[in-house]
């Protein structure tokens, strides 16, 4: 493991909120930002936008006990800076966590993948099919969108000239998606102050500002991503779902369980897109009782549950 000291963690993050051990390495230039905590099977936690890894911190403080839980910020995203000329589209950073996952030499992974990150890390796990056994999959998608009026309305507004300019300006991403992806608490004053020193510049949320136009214009790498797919449909899929997300709709999750036969669904009712923050306790639930049927009885599949 290439561990480098060049980063530390800066003054505003909270150890009560965020009570883990801040590491860094160098992947291909970039310093990213990563905790990992505990023992036991892994699971590599991947985030969307505008997020980092402090959104999986209530879900990891619990499964450290029983797992190894790995969370990385994509450059320019959390703690983790790019170098010079990335551009903070979804397939550089998925050769990102791709260099992660081969410099830390991990094997035995579980994907934990929500919104973008689903997407992400179901493009790594095509790249390294030996490193992953196993799948979560949160309120996210893995295909093309083009055609489909509910995301290209959102891309083409979101990703647009105006809103991009705002997103700079005003951090609108943060205070825009954060609160509304949380639909069963509201996020605390000190989480929102996490996520908006994150991104705390106008060149810092460059990282966020990119990714909504990207729903369109990065199809090619989704078509690949789509292409990919029947080659690791056999992975043993969690789908956890939180059912009041105003981005992810039903569509994709019954795309999801009919791409992963191999599947069980828990459905979180009045979650949001961050349903890991959102509903921590019953996202922790489910993975524990998927962990126990892995090791045990594998009759429980294409099962839904709420």
């Amino acid at each position: 493991m290439a561990d480098t000291t060049k980063s530390a963690r800066p003054d505003w993050v909270d150890d009560a909120l965020f009570p883990f051990e801040s590491r860094f390495v160098d992947i291909d230039g970039h310093t990213v930002h990563y905790v990992d905590e505990g023992s036991g099977p892994t699971l590599l936690f991947l985030h969307g936008n505008p997020t980092w890894s402090f959104l999986w911190r209530d879900v990891i403080r619990t499964l450290r006990d029983d797992f190894r839980c790995i969370a990385l910020d994509y450059p320019g995203f959390g703690l983790s800076t790019p170098k010079p000329g990335y551009r903070y589209l979804p397939e550089e950073h998925a050769d990102v966590v791709t260099g992660f996952v081969d410099t830390l030499g991990l094997n035995g992974v579980t994907l934990v993948g929500q919104d973008w990150g689903g997407l992400i890390g179901l493009a790594t796990v095509q790249r390294r099919p030996r490193v992953f056994d196993r799948l979560v999959l949160a309120n996210t998608w893995a295909w093309p969108v083009n055609g489909i009026l509910h995301f290209e309305a959102f891309s083409r507004l979101i990703g647009g000239p105006p809103i991009r300019f705002l997103v700079r300006r005003l951090n609108l991403l943060v205070n825009a998606f954060i609160p509304t992806g949380h639909r069963r608490r509201q996020p605390t004053a000190a989480e929102m102050t996490h996520y908006r020193r994150a991104l705390d510049t106008p060149e810092r949320r460059q990282a966020s500002a990119v990714l909504p136009g990207r729903v369109l214009a990065s199809r090619a790498f989704f078509a690949e991503v789509e292409a990919g797919l029947p080659d690791i449909a056999h992975l043993p899929t969690l789908i956890v779902w939180g059912d009041a997300d105003i981005a992810f709709r039903p569509q994709e999750r019954e795309r999801l369980e009919a791409t992963f036969p191999d599947h069980k669904t828990v459905i979180v009712e009045g979650a949001g897109t961050y349903v890991g923050s959102d509903a921590p306790e019953e996202f922790v639930a489910a993975v524990r009782g998927w962990a126990e049927t892995q090791r045990g009885d594998t009759s429980r599949v294409g099962e839904t549950d709420r």
